[in-house]
């Protein structure tokens, strides 16, 4: 019998995919703590990240970190396969792929806060359309789209420009020394 060793190396892309995602995944956490007034209306903090990684990494690493959070966040919240996990999972696709059509929109009039606007509009119309397939008549959905529409518009604008807040903050060089230093 041969002992066989499957070797994969590990890329600092990877690296940096997995400590995004954390992040992603822990705010995703922290949202599923906070309380709603209205059922399934959520700031979508982890949307900061993926646009994040979106403007500074591009889509293939905004996908790959979206994905592993739906993924992880189902399954630590205990929902993997249950109807939030679809909707969340619904949610990402349609706002990533929103992203995705973005990127041919001029970028001189299309910055963070427009591109969160149009991710949580695509998110909520995702999650949206998921419910008045499988869970909702479209009678009851349309009474709801103003409430979904605000949110997303608010929630939307704060998270863009909180990420334009981060995109305009100097990076510190972590190449110099962490201890003080006497003139």
């Amino acid at each position: 019998m041969t002992h066989s060793v499957i070797d994969l190396p590990v890329h600092a892309d990877d690296r940096r995919i997995a400590r995004l995602a954390a992040l992603a995944i822990g705010l995703t956490l922290a949202e599923a703590a906070l309380p709603s007034p209205v059922p399934g209306v959520k700031p979508g903090l982890a949307n900061i990240v993926i646009l994040l990684v979106l403007l500074q990494y591009g889509w293939r690493a905004a996908a790959w970190v979206s994905g592993l959070r739906v993924l992880a966040g189902g399954l630590l919240l205990g929902s993997l396969f249950a109807p939030g996990f679809w909707l969340s999972a619904s949610g990402a696709c349609v706002s990533l792929s929103v992203l995705a059509l973005a990127r041919y929109l001029p970028s001189r009039h299309f910055g963070p806060v427009s591109l969160s606007v149009l991710a949580a509009f695509g998110h909520i119309g995702g999650q949206l359309a998921l419910v008045g397939v499988w869970l909702l008549p479209a009678a009851s959905l349309i009474k709801l789209l103003p409430v979904f529409a605000a949110a997303a518009l608010v929630f939307g604008t704060v998270n863009g420009l909180i990420v334009m807040r981060m995109l305009a903050a100097p990076v510190p060089d972590r190449r110099q020394s962490s201890s003080c230093s006497l003139p």
